[in-house]
C-alpha cells in the first residue's frame, strides 16, 4: 500500500480524502514546473525590456524615454494578470484547482514562444510595439491564476507540520524560472556582438521555452485534484454548490464548533479582512521584485554605465543562493510561525535598504553582486518562501483559489507593474539613487504593518470554508 503523504482531510461527516507520498511529489513538480515556467516567461521579458526592447521596439526617442516605455510594456501584462486572476480563480474554486492548472500553462507557454517570432518595429513600424503588447496580454492572462493555483495545490496537499516547507517549493519554481531566464541571458550578453543580439540572438530565449511548456502540461495530465477541494462540504461531485444552493444545508455537510451548519456559517463570514492583509504582505515581496530583478537591471546599464552582464549575472548567482534560502525560510517558519519569520525579514529589509544601494552605486563589481544578490534573497525570496504558505492559510477553502490569485495580482499591479516605471521616474527626475532605497523601504514596512495585525495561522486546518481573520 502506498505511504500516505499526509493526515488526510475529511469532510464533516468523516469522509477522508487520501492522497500517497507519489501524488504528493507529482502536485510539487507540477506546481515547481508551471511557476518556474511562469517566472521564466516574465523573467525573459523583463530582462529583455531592460537590456534590449528598447533599441528593437523603442528607437526612435531617447534612451531614458525607450526605458520607460519598455518597462511600461512590461506592466501592461500585470493588468492582464488581474483579469486572468478573476476568471480563472473563480474557475479553480468552482470546478477545481487541477483544471485551472491545466490551461494556464499552455496559454503562458504559446504566448511566450510567439514573442520570439515577432517583427522589430524596423521591419513593420509601430505595429511591432502592438503585438508586442497583445502577446504580453495574452501570457498575463494565463499567468495571473498560476502561481495562486500552484500555491493553492501545493499547500492543499501538504503535511500540516510541514506545510511551510512544502509550499515554499512554489518559490523554488519562480527561482528556477529566474534562474534559466538569467542564465540563457547571461550566456547571450557573454558570447553574441551587439549586432548579433539586436539581429537574432533575443528571439532564442523565447523560443527555447516552448519545450519546457510542452513538459509542464505533460506533468500536469497526470496530477490528482487537491485533497482539501475533495473535502469541502460545499463541493458535490466535484463541483462546488452555488450560494443558492448553499443556503439550503442539507443532511451530513455537520455543523460547526457553534452548532451551526457550516456552509450557513461560511455564508454569514464577512469578507475582506484576510484579503487585505494578504495584500499588504504582498506589496514588500512584489515591490521589491519589481526593483531588484527589473528595474536595477536596466538601471545598472543605463544610469550606472556599467556592463549590463553584471547585473543579470547577480540575478543567476542570487537565485542559486535562493535554492537554499527559500527551504529554510520555509522551515523556519513551521517551526517559528508567519508573524515572527515575516516581522524579521521586512525588518532586515528595511534596514538593508539603503546599504545595498550604496553597494550597488559603489562602482565596483563586488559591490554591485553583493548588494544585488543580498537584496534578492532577503527583500524578495525569503518573504516570497513565507507568502506561498502564509495568504493560502488566510484564505477559506470555498475562496482561497480566487481571494488568494486577486491579492497576488493586485499587489502585483500596485507594486511590481508599476514600481519599476516609478522607479525610472523618480531616479530620472533626482538623479540620484535614493528613490529606490525608499521605495524598497516602503514596500517592506507595509509588509511589516500587515504581519503585526495578521493572525498566526500556522497549522491551520484548510478545509475549513471561513477566511482565518
Amino acid at each position: 500500500m502506498a505511504e500516505t503523504a499526509m493526515t488526510p482531510p475529511a469532510t464533516p461527516s468523516g469522509n477522508a480524502v487520501t492522497r500517497s507520498t507519489k501524488d504528493l511529489t507529482k502536485a510539487a513538480v507540477s506546481g515547481w514546473l508551471g511557476t518556474a515556467m511562469e517566472f521564466m516567461d516574465f523573467q525573459l521579458y523583463s530582462l529583455a525590456a531592460a537590456i534590449v526592447f528598447n533599441q528593437i521596439f523603442f528607437p526612435d526617442v531617447s534612451p531614458a524615454i525607450a526605458l520607460i516605455a519598455a518597462m511600461a510594456t512590461y506592466g501592461v501584462g500585470y493588468v492582464a494578470r488581474l483579469a486572468g486572476a478573476i476568471y480563472f480563480g473563480r474557475m479553480g474554486d468552482r470546478l477545481g484547482r487541477r483544471k485551472v492548472l491545466f490551461i494556464t500553462v499552455a496559454l503562458m507557454g504559446v504566448s511566450t514562444t510567439l514573442i520570439g517570432v515577432l517583427p522589430t518595429y524596423q521591419m513593420v513600424g509601430i505595429t511591432a510595439p502592438i503585438l508586442l503588447v497583445v502577446l504580453r496580454l495574452v501570457q498575463g492572462f494565463g499567468a495571473g491564476a498560476e502561481i495562486a493555483g500552484a500555491t493553492v495545490l501545493l499547500a492543499e496537499y501538504a503535511p500540516v507540520r510541514r506545510r511551510g516547507l512544502v509550499a515554499s517549493l512554489v518559490s523554488l519554481g519562480t527561482n528556477s524560472g529566474t534562474l534559466a531566464a538569467s542564465a540563457l541571458w547571461a550566456l547571450l550578453l557573454a558570447v553574441l556582438s551587439e549586432e548579433q543580439l539586436l539581429s537574432w540572438g533575443w528571439r532564442l530565449p523565447f523560443l527555447l521555452s516552448f519545450v519546457l511548456m510542452l513538459f509542464a502540461v505533460w506533468i500536469r495530465t497526470n496530477v490528482k485534484e487537491s485533497p482539501v477541494f475533495e473535502a469541502r462540504a460545499d463541493v458535490v461531485d466535484g463541483v462546488a454548490l452555488t450560494r443558492a444552493q448553499l443556503t439550503q444545508d442539507e443532511a451530513g455537510t455537520g455543523t460547526d464548533q457553534t452548532g451551526e451548519p457550516v456552509l450557513q456559517a461560511a455564508l454569514k463570514q464577512r469578507k475582506g479582512k484576510a484579503f487585505f492583509l494578504a495584500l499588504a504582505l504582498r506589496f514588500g515581496q512584489a515591490g521589491n521584485s519589481g526593483l531588484v530583478q527589473t528595474f536595477l537591471v536596466g538601471y545598472v546599464a543605463t544610469t550606472l554605465a556599467m556592463d549590463r552582464a553584471l547585473a543579470t549575472e547577480a540575478i543567476m548567482w542570487g537565485s542559486i543562493i535562493g535554492f537554499a534560502t527559500v527551504p529554510v525560510i520555509g522551515m523556519l517558519g513551521d517551526r517559528f510561525g508567519r508573524r515572527s519569520m515575516y516581522t524579521a525579514l521586512s525588518l532586515i529589509t528595511i534596514a538593508f535598504a539603503f546599504p545595498m544601494m550604496l553597494l550597488i552605486t559603489s562602482g565596483t563589481t563586488t559591490g554591485l553582486m553583493l548588494g544585488m544578490i543580498a537584496g534578492l534573497n532577503l527583500g524578495v525570496l525569503g518573504l516570497f518562501a513565507l507568502e506561498s504558505v502564509t495568504m493560502a492559510e488566510l484564505f477559506g477553502a470555498r475562496t482561497r483559489f480566487t481571494q488568494l490569485a486577486l491579492s497576488k495580482e493586485v499587489g502585483g499591479i500596485l507594486a511590481t507593474a508599476i514600481g519599476p516605471v516609478i522607479a525610472a521616474s523618480l531616479t530620472a527626475a533626482t538623479g540620484s539613487w535614493w528613490p529606490i532605497a525608499a521605495m524598497l523601504i516602503v514596500y517592506s514596512l507595509i509588509t511589516l504593518i500587515a504581519a503585526r495585525l495578521a493572525p498566526e495561522t500556522r497549522g491551520r486546518d484548510l478545509v475549513q470554508l471561513q477566511d482565518a481573520a
